[in-house]
């Protein structure tokens, strides 16, 4: 039987996939489009993009859910799909290990609408969105919910009441980073600070700290978050930073940063503390290819 996630960070680093949005438009998404809808239409092409994430060395696969609430949906005349959306998530995910252990994160993504009293979405209504998605995604069979991409604490702190009331057997609380302007700190958009997200998180209930995505948000930037999230708490660290930087490109933000160059800075992250190790905006299979080998050097101490 397979140990549960939060078990399994005590005793040995893991590496999560990368990029989904990008390889779904490869595959042939459109733009604009419900990536997440092909969990039911087109299946066998998210099993695909998953597999090679598990192929690459991927301990971890990210449910293909990352807009599967309600208010989301709705927009796409999905809102109905919301539990046959999340379930095959898992079931896909699942799948994409085969044989092999794995650990299935299931996909919470900001809500789409801003909370009161900044827009007009309520508490109780994103809620109710939270509650319905976290249900399905642990009634699939999650290993852990995983609430990404956040900027604010009201909103995390919802998501995070809503994967207990669902029964999550792991929480991983997520937020999106962007680097100030003089390049000297790190703040959610909403102004939230690393060290102020992570004491919340953890009094909220969640079983690791993470980050994920945000402008300036590379390798580099990942060490220093992770030990300001030690210094304030006392969770395991997850990192998933981008590809570095975009580049314009014929109106195309175009990510560039090697494999290489990004597993250059692994070991800096590692060393930091960090217990779950991925990558976000601008990645592919074989960037978390280039993880794995730097992790499994890590740990042989090479």
């Amino acid at each position: 039987m397979q140990k549960l996630l939060r078990q399994a960070v005590l005793e040995r680093r893991l590496v999560c996939d990368g990029a989904m949005g990008t390889q779904l438009m490869l595959a042939g998404l459109e733009n604009g489009s419900c990536g997440e809808r092909w969990n039911l239409t087109r299946p066998e092409q998210v099993v695909a993009i998953q597999n090679r994430y598990t192929d690459a060395g991927a301990d971890c696969i990210i449910t293909n859910t990352f807009g599967g609430n309600r208010i989301t949906l709705a927009r796409h005349g999905a809102a109905k799909d919301v539990a046959a959306i999340n379930k095959a998530g898992v079931e896909i995910a699942r799948q994409a290990f085969g044989d092999r252990p794995g650990f299935v994160l299931g996909d919470i993504g900001p809500v789409g609408e801003m909370l009161e009293p900044y827009g007009d979405l309520s508490p109780a209504a994103a809620r109710e969105a939270l509650d319905e998605q976290a249900a399905a995604l642990v009634g699939g069979g999650a290993d852990a919910i995983i609430i990404e991409t956040q900027t604010s604490l009201e909103e995390i702190g919802l998501a995070i009441d809503a994967a207990k009331a669902a029964g999550a057997p792991c929480i991983i609380a997520s937020f999106a980073y962007d680097l100030s302007a003089d390049k000297t700190f790190y703040a959610t958009m909403m102004g939230v600070l690393p060290a102020q997200a992570a004491r919340f998180v953890a009094d909220k209930g969640a079983d690791i700290v993470a980050l994920n995505c945000g402008t300036g948000m590379d390798m580099i930037g990942a060490a220093k978050v992770a030990r300001q999230y030690s210094e304030a708490c006392p969770l395991p660290v997850m990192v998933q930073p981008n590809a570095a930087r975009p580049v314009l490109e014929g109106g195309k933000a175009i990510y560039k940063q090697l494999p290489a160059d990004m597993a250059a800075s692994v070991p800096e992250v590692l060393a930091a503390g960090v217990k779950i190790i991925g990558s976000c905006c601008g990645s592919t299979p074989d960037h978390t290819r280039a993880i794995r080998q730097a992790v499994d050097r890590f740990n042989q101490g090479r």
